[in-house]
């Protein structure tokens, strides 16, 4: 039983680590990026923030609520962002998901 925990955790942490290359890999090429990778990415990242801190049993932070908030927003007016406004929330989102990364790791 604890080695399914751990080949799950390993495949959850990787597919953390990749979700967070992939947002930064599209925050750099922001105009190769249609409006619905960008809303598909923002969607994506907000759903990782809401399962990790379910995971770590995380109540929700002031902050944490802006940032899901702003990128929801962001998500939702793809369209009309700035290529700088969507490399902003993809680097946000990277950030948030990186740190919750690392507190969960942390709690080990």
């Amino acid at each position: 039983m604890m080695g399914t925990f751990r080949n799950v955790h390993w495949k959850t942490m990787t597919s953390t680590t990749d979700f967070i290359a992939e947002l930064i890999r599209a925050a750099n090429e922001t105009d190769k990026l249609t409006v619905h990778e960008t809303s598909r990415l923002l969607d994506r990242s907000i759903d990782t923030i809401h399962d990790m801190r379910a995971r770590m049993s995380v109540a929700s932070s002031h902050r944490s609520r802006d940032v899901l908030i702003d990128l929801r927003v962001a998500s939702e007016r793809a369209s009309a962002l700035s290529l700088k406004e969507i490399r902003d929330a993809l680097i946000d989102a990277a950030d948030v998901i990186r740190t919750l990364k690392i507190e969960f790791d942390g709690e080990k």
